[in-house]
């Protein structure tokens, strides 16, 4: 039988209390500020911290570089905790290897043809580094800098507020743009990451957090027994160097349809020439229901081992279903284990990629007297 989440956090804090009671180490379910420590150091000397916050039965490890979720840990339907994203245990791979792992992404989620686009009729080029594309911002997007960041604990919340500001030009992008981010934990144990940003020049924006999710536990093998549900009729293709075609697909009678929960590995294998050359999934999604004013439920994933559930709100118009196609073997984890070809997936709420260039999609500009401002919610259950 399954428990209820709230069922589950209650039996994690009691087994808690009787550790403490035994010698042990207690891991409270409350909130509570907080808490500092030196990371590393990049390599001009500048210091990376990461902040570990605790509340409503979920851990989190953030690290100021990139405002990388290091680590994320929620309890299975006994009650045993397991840390669910991928990341690193150093700073020098996040550097050097990280495939955005657990990243803020920016100044642009995504991808950008031939890192061009045109805004009141002056052309722009930016950074170039997904062949001849751009991906999530360019070289050295967001997830390479160092973000300032404040701790909060205010009533049964605690979180970090952090700040970024990309000046005009950085990566060839228009405006300085100013961003703020704060991920929150509610006593729920839900993780809210609300977006802000404003410009004194127009420009583009488009942030996402791309965190690598496998609820079985980091490193413990593949996500295709993963179920996932999306709220999505239509998709948007792309072409071998996956950017969007224009063309909104139905998922109706093909793999790309995840309207009913199915299992992630059932159709990644099908002879569908838009799965052969992302091989696997890494599309995105058009939301049925579209841009709101707050965020609305559409998507679900589930790991039947488990019983670990993550649900997602946003208020955007697009998710990015990444299935973890690119990893390799080649990195190491923060258990110690190889990251191989499906042991995680991605969900990235967003604008369309490609939009600067698609009149028909969603706009992603933003201007001088306007705020940018977006949220996402991660509810997690046992």
């Amino acid at each position: 039988m399954e428990l209820s989440r709230r069922t589950v956090i209650a039996g994690a804090a009691a087994a808690g209390i009787a550790a403490t009671a035994a010698g042990g180490t207690a891991h409270a379910t409350g909130g509570r500020k907080p808490v500092k420590e030196l990371f590393g150091k990049l390599a001009d000397g500048t210091k990376v911290y990461r902040w570990s916050l605790e509340n409503g039965g979920t851990r989190m490890k953030v690290l100021s570089y990139g405002g990388i979720v290091q680590s994320l840990e929620i309890p299975d339907r006994r009650g045993r905790y397991e840390n669910v994203s991928l990341g690193f245990d150093n700073l020098d791979d996040y550097v050097a290897s990280s495939p955005y792992m657990g990243a803020l992404i920016g100044r642009y989620g995504n991808r950008i043809d031939k890192g061009r686009f045109t805004l009141d009729g002056k052309q722009y080029q930016i950074s170039v580094n997904d062949g001849e594309n751009t991906l999530h911002g360019g070289a050295q997007g967001f997830d390479k800098r160092v973000w300032d960041v404040e701790p909060f604990a205010e009533g049964s919340e605690v979180g970090l507020v952090m700040h970024y500001t990309s000046v005009d030009g950085e990566m060839g992008y228009p405006g300085t743009l100013k961003a703020k981010v704060t991920y929150t934990l509610t006593r729920e144990g839900d993780w809210r990451i609300d977006y802000e940003a404003t410009t004194d020049k127009a420009t583009v924006v488009n942030l996402t957090s791309h965190v690598y999710w496998n609820l079985a536990g980091e490193g413990s093998g593949t996500i295709e027994d993963h179920e996932l549900s999306i709220a999505a009729s239509r998709y948007t293709p792309t072409d071998e160097g996956l950017i969007p075609t224009g063309e909104l697909a139905k998922v109706a009678g093909t793999a790309f349809d995840f309207r009913r929960a199915k299992p992630v590995g059932r159709d990644i294998r099908a002879a569908h020439p838009q799965l052969i050359t992302a091989k696997g999934f890494d599309h995105n999604w058009v939301l049925d229901k579209g841009i709101t004013s707050r965020p609305e439920h559409i998507a679900t994933l589930r790991d039947p081992s488990s019983g670990r559930t993550l649900r997602i709100a946003t208020d955007q118009p697009g998710l990015q279903f990444y299935s973890g196609n690119f990893l390799d073997g080649t990195l190491t984890g923060t258990g110690g284990r190889t990251y191989r070809q499906g042991d995680a997936l991605c969900l990235e709420t967003q604008h369309f990629p490609d939009s600067p260039n698609q009149p028909s999609f969603p706009s992603t500009v933003l201007r001088p007297g306007q705020t940018y401002r977006t949220t996402t919610v991660h509810s997690f259950d046992a």
